[in-house]
């Protein structure tokens, strides 16, 4: 295992890795960079860090490809997509396949160092806490949703505001409406209350 201040970044062009790695150095993480997915890839495997910081569009495997032979669903470190404007699509499908949220180009040193840091604590904190009932419970359709759905899920059902269930789980509120929205389709609800009422009863029952 890697150490807990590990932050892991991929990225084809030297500018952003060398950025991010300054940035990450300064706040007392230790960096390792990337320049493609294949050598990502052969490290990350055995080697988990505590975030990974990867860029959608690069030459040979993109990010998303690089997502789908990680299983990134399963990867216990959170991973960051970084993704212009015009890439918001690729990243909605990058969060789709594990993904923990996106970044934004072009994108602000300390914002980036906040999010990592508030993911790194969310996915420690997860960790500690254990699975919880919800996370755990057989209701129709629950082996049609990620791990990360069953957790916004637990939110969903606390009642949690998109902009309270992003804090806790140390996510954007746009990526929990993109979750939202998946197991609403999965699960066949209408609407937030329509959720609530279908993993309830039969937890209930």
């Amino acid at each position: 295992m890697a150490g807990q201040g590990d932050i892991f970044v991929v990225d084809d062009d030297p500018a952003i890795r060398d950025a991010l790695s300054l940035v990450m150095s300064l706040e007392g993480y230790h960096v390792r960079s990337f320049s493609d997915g294949a050598a990502f890839l052969a490290i990350a495997r055995q080697n988990v860090p505590a975030c990974v910081i990867l860029d959608v569009h690069m030459p040979g495997r993109s990010g998303l490809d690089i997502l789908k032979e990680l299983e990134a669903d399963h990867y216990p470190a959170p991973i960051f997509i970084i993704s212009g404007q015009g890439d918001i699509p690729m990243a909605v499908d990058a969060i789709r396949h594990g993904a923990l949220d996106f970044i934004e180009k072009p994108f602000d040193a300390d914002t980036v160092v906040e999010r990592v840091r508030e993911a790194i604590a969310a996915q420690a904190q997860r960790a500690g806490n254990g699975s919880g009932d919800l996370l755990t419970a057989h209701f129709p359709g629950h082996g049609l949703l990620t791990p990360r759905e069953r957790e916004v899920l637990v939110q969903i059902a606390n009642g949690a505001s998109n902009k309270e269930a992003g804090r806790k789980l140390g996510i954007s509120p746009r990526t929990i409406e993109v979750h939202r929205a998946r197991i609403m389709e999965k699960l066949g609800a209408k609407n937030a209350a329509d959720l609530v009422r279908i993993v309830l009863k039969d937890m209930r029952a």
